[in-house]
C-alpha cells in the first residue's frame, strides 16, 4: 500500500468515526509545528477511549476518552494534542486515552476565539475548559460502523477496541480459573459438524461427499453437554461457539460465544449460586461492585409488572392494572373490553412526563403502538393545574379520574399511557412504550438509568410451551425440547401441557438477557412423550440422546452466559460488534474479506450440489445484486 493510499485511508476512517461518534484513534504521521495555548467556554463531544488513569494532582478534571454520556451538562476541562480540525467547525483534541470533539463557537462575539481555533497547527497542545453536549440526534454517519469493519485491522488499534479485546481475555481466563480450579469443571470440545435436530434456530447447512447429505453447524452444545452427564464427566464447561442462521441485530451474529456450563446432581439454586460466585470473580475492579444473592422474580411477575421478561429494574414506569375503573363506567368501548374473557385495561405512568415530552413524541409514541402492535393507545397529560388534555377526560366523571389517579399515584406534570386489550397484548405493548419513553427521556438529557450501575436478577418459573404463531393450537417449546418441567406441574403434563411451568430460567441485567439455563430431562421416556405427542416432532432424530438417556442418565442441568452480550454490557458497548476482533455485519457478512463469496460450479460438483439462480440473467446479475445489498449492511 502507497504512502498516499494509507494517509487517504486515514483520513476516510477518521472523519467516519468522528461524525458516528465512533471509537477510532488512528494517529497522522506527519508532525508540523507545535504550539500550545488555551482558552475557555466550548462544547465537547466525546469519543470514548480507555480511561486507565485519572486526573488526580492535574490541571484538567477529565480525560479526553473519559467522557460518557453521564457527564452531559457538566463543565470539565480537558488537555492534550490538535489531532484534526473540520470544516472550521471541530477541533479534535487527543491524549492518551481517546479522542474528544470541540465545537468551534460560531457567535459573533467570539470571532477571534474562532480565528484561534481555525488557525491552530496539528499537534498543538491546549487546555480546554467548556460545557458536555451530546450529540444532536440524526446526525450519525451510518457509513461508519461498515467502514470499520472493512479495515478491521486498523480499527483494531483504537484504544477502546484494545481494551475491550484485552478485557474479554482477561475475563475468559478468570472464567477458565474459576469452573477448573476452583469447582472441578472439565473443558470438554464438543463437535462443529452436527446433524440437524428439531426445534431451537435455524441452522447452517454444511455439504458433504455424500449425496444428499449435510453436516449442521449446531447452535449450541446442548444435547453434547447432557450426553457428557451421561458419560460422568460430572462437571462440564467450554467457551463454545455456536451458530445461528438468522437475521443478525447489534446484539446477535450468526457465529457467537456462549460459556456452556453442565452439572450433574444439582438443583436450580446450585447453578444460580455457581454463576453467582462466577461473576463475582471475573467482575472487573474498576467497575463499581456487584452483590449477591441476585434478586428472583417469577415470569408472571416481570410480565405483570414490566410487560417484559427481561424487565430493566433501574426505573419505575411500572404497568398497572386499571380495569375496575372502567367496569361500570359509560365509556362503551373500554367497558366492553373490561368484561371480555381476558380483558384488561393497564397504564403506565410517566413521572414530569409534561415537561420533557412533547406533542411529537407523544404522537410518536402512538405511531409505534399502532404499526408494531396494531393497537391504540389513550395519552393523558396531568397539566400542572390539575386539568386534564385527554381525549377520555371528558368521558370520565369525576369519581373514575380520582380512582384512576389514586391508582397509577399521578399527580400533575405527569403524562398516562392508558392500553386496552387481551393481557397478554397489554403487557407486550405497554412493556414496549415503557422502555421507549426513557428512551425519549434520556435523549433529551434526563438521567433515568445509570449506566455505570448492574441490577443482575433471575427470572423463573417460565411457561413450558408456548402456542406457534402460525398454528395456535399446535405448541412449540418456550426455550427448548430438553427443559424439565417444574415439579408442581407434572400432572398437568397429561392433559393439560399449555399450563405447565418449566425449570428454566434468565440470568438478566439492566433489561438484557445475559444468559439462559434448566433443570434436563433426564427420563428416556419423559422426553420421547414431550417431544412426540406434545410437541408431534419425528424423535428418531433424537435416537442418539433417548438411547444415552435410557442407559442411566443423572439428574443434571446447566446453563450458557452470551460471553459477547455481557461483555458488550460491561464495557457500555452499543453493540456485540465492539467486543469481537472480526465480526460479521447486519446482514451477516464479513466486509473485510468479502465472505460469503461465490463458488464457481467445478467447486460445487463434488459436493452434489447445484446453485439454481433466481434469475435469468445468470452470475454477473448475482454479483450485482450483492455487491448493492453490500451497502445496506450499514
Amino acid at each position: 500500500m502507497s504512502l498516499k493510499a494509507w494517509d487517504f485511508i486515514q483520513k476516510t476512517l477518521y472523519h467516519a468515526a468522528l461524525q458516528a461518534s465512533g471509537k477510532l484513534c488512528l494517529r497522522r504521521t506527519h508532525i508540523p509545528m507545535i504550539r500550545s495555548t488555551s482558552w475557555t467556554s466550548v462544547q465537547f463531544r466525546s469519543t470514548h477511549g480507555t480511561n486507565s488513569g485519572s486526573s488526580s494532582f492535574s490541571i484538567r478534571s477529565h480525560t479526553c476518552g473519559e467522557l460518557r454520556s453521564t457527564h452531559v451538562g457538566e463543565v470539565v476541562t480537558l488537555c492534550g494534542w490538535v489531532q484534526y480540525q473540520r470544516h472550521g467547525m471541530f477541533v479534535i483534541l487527543r491524549d492518551y486515552s481517546g479522542l474528544t470533539q470541540v465545537l468551534i463557537p460560531e457567535d459573533e462575539s467570539r470571532i477571534k476565539l474562532k480565528k484561534t481555533f481555525c488557525e491552530l497547527p496539528l499537534e498543538s497542545v491546549v487546555k480546554v475548559k467548556g460545557k458536555v453536549k451530546r450529540r444532536p440526534a440524526g446526525q450519525e454517519n451510518k457509513k461508519a460502523e461498515s467502514l470499520r469493519m472493512q479495515y478491521r485491522y486498523l480499527d483494531l488499534r483504537s484504544s477502546q477496541m484494545q481494551y475491550n479485546l484485552r478485557l474479554r481475555s482477561q475475563i475468559v481466563m478468570k472464567i477458565r480459573e474459576y469452573l477448573t480450579n476452583i469447582h472441578g469443571f472439565v473443558d470438554v470440545e464438543t463437535p462443529t459438524l452436527f446433524k440437524r435436530t428439531p426445534g431451537g434456530a435455524k441452522e447452517f447447512l454444511v455439504p458433504s461427499r455424500e449425496p444428499g447429505r449435510f453436516y449442521c453447524l449446531p447452535q449450541s452444545p446442548q444435547q453434547f453437554k447432557q450426553l457428557l452427564m451421561v458419560a460422568g464427566i460430572d462437571r462440564y464447561f467450554q467457551v463454545a461457539r455456536c451458530y445461528r442462521d438468522e437475521g443478525s441485530k447489534p446484539d446477535r451474529q450468526p457465529e457467537f460465544t456462549q460459556v456452556d456450563i453442565e452439572m450433574s446432581f444439582v438443583n436450580q439454586a446450585g447453578i444460580q449460586a455457581l454463576i453467582e460466585g462466577l461473576i463475582q470473580h471475573f467482575w472487573p475492579n474498576e467497575l463499581r461492585s456487584i452483590s449477591t444473592p441476585f434478586p428472583i422474580m417469577t415470569y408472571e411477575e416481570a410480565m405483570s409488572v414490566f410487560g417484559v421478561d427481561k424487565p430493566d429494574v433501574r426505573f419505575g414506569m411500572q404497568l398497572v392494572n386499571i380495569s375496575e375503573v372502567f367496569s361500570s363506567i359509560e365509556v362503551e368501548f373500554l367497558r366492553d373490553i373490561v368484561h371480555r374473557p381476558g380483558g384488561c385495561v393497564q397504564a403506565i405512568r410517566v413521572p414530569g412526563g409534561t415537561r420533557h415530552l412533547k406533542n411529537k413524541d407523544l404522537e410518536s409514541l402512538k405511531h409505534l403502538a399502532k404499526i408494531h402492535f396494531n393497537q391504540t393507545v389513550n395519552v393523558v397529560v396531568l397539566k400542572d393545574d390539575g386539568t386534564w388534555r385527554s381525549s377520555i377526560a371528558k368521558l370520565l366523571p369525576d369519581s373514575a379520574k380520582q380512582h384512576l389517579l389514586q391508582l397509577t399515584a399521578a399527580k400533575p406534570g405527569d403524562v398516562l399511557i392508558l392500553a386496552s386489550g387481551l393481557l397478554q397484548d397489554v403487557r407486550s405493548l405497554l412493556g414496549k412504550l415503557r422502555l421507549q419513553c426513557v428512551q425519549l427521556l434520556e435523549d433529551k438529557g434526563m438521567i433515568v438509568r445509570d449506566p455505570s450501575d448492574f441490577h443482575f436478577l433471575w427470572v423463573v418459573d417460565f411457561p413450558l410451551f408456548l402456542p406457534k404463531k402460525e398454528y395456535p393450537a399446535e405448541l412449540e417449546s418456550a426455550h427448548h425440547p430438553f427443559t424439565a418441567a417444574h415439579p408442581e406441574d407434572l400432572p398437568l403434563l397429561l392433559k393439560e401441557p399449555h399450563k405447565v411451568r418449566s425449570q428454566h430460567f434468565d440470568l438478566v441485567v439492566n433489561g438484557c438477557e445475559v444468559g439462559g439455563g434448566s433443570i434436563r430431562i433426564h427420563d428416556a421416556s419423559v422426553q420421547k412423550f414431550v417431544l412426540e405427542k406434545i410437541l408431534k416432532e419425528d424423535s428418531s432424530l433424537l435416537s442418539h440422546l433417548l438411547e444415552a438417556l435410557d442407559s442411566g442418565a443423572p439428574p443434571h442441568g446447566g446453563i450458557a452466559l452470551g460471553l459477547d452480550r455481557l461483555l458488550s454490557i460491561i464495557v457500555g458497548a452499543s453493540s456485540i460488534r465492539d467486543v469481537i476482533a472480526f465480526p460479521k455485519s447486519f446482514r451477516g457478512h464479513d466486509l473485510m474479506s468479502g465472505a460469503p463469496d461465490f463458488i464457481s460450479e467445478d467447486e460445487l460438483r463434488p459436493y452434489h450440489v447445484c446453485v439454481k439462480w433466481p434469475v435469468q440473467e445468470g452470475k454477473e446479475k448475482q454479483e450485482l445484486d450483492l455487491t448493492k445489498n453490500s451497502a445496506l449492511d450499514s
